[in-house]
């Protein structure tokens, strides 16, 4: 269905496969307000489409516009805080009949820390990999 990876390995995919795409599936406020992946630098751009909206409304189109755009056998990594709604998504386009997808497992931020706080055990963040504030 999906293979779960980690930023590192995610970000060496952009890398080396000019097919691959990323998708961020987190609201326009955690894009807005915590930052997004910056792929600038490979010269790629970064998908951002709401799995579920910051008030709990799902995108129940989110398959239909991702087939707008890819096709069903692009290499798709998705990307979320933690990890969490980015596998449910990978469910969801895999039953959409896309075949290579891959859940960056502990996300943009990952979980808290001792101090509960996020980006700093796990994560994109935490791995610092190129990322960017609007």
């Amino acid at each position: 269905m999906y293979q779960n990876v980690n930023p590192q390995d995610t970000y060496a995919a952009m890398k080396q496969d000019p097919a691959a795409q990323m998708i961020d599936c987190r609201t326009q406020a955690e894009w807005r307000f915590v930052g997004t992946p910056d792929l600038s630098s490979l010269n790629r751009e970064l998908i951002c489409l709401e799995w579920v909206s910051f008030d709990g409304q799902s995108n129940s189109q989110f398959s239909a516009q991702i087939e707008q755009h890819l096709d069903k056998d692009t290499p798709i990594y998705i990307l979320c805080r933690s990890g969490v709604r980015s596998a449910a998504a990978c469910e969801a386009l895999a039953a959409a009949g896309f075949t290579t997808l891959f859940n960056v497992a502990g996300g943009f931020e990952g979980n808290h820390d001792e101090a509960g706080h996020r980006g700093t055990i796990e994560g994109w963040k935490a791995d610092k990999l190129p990322w960017r504030q609007p």
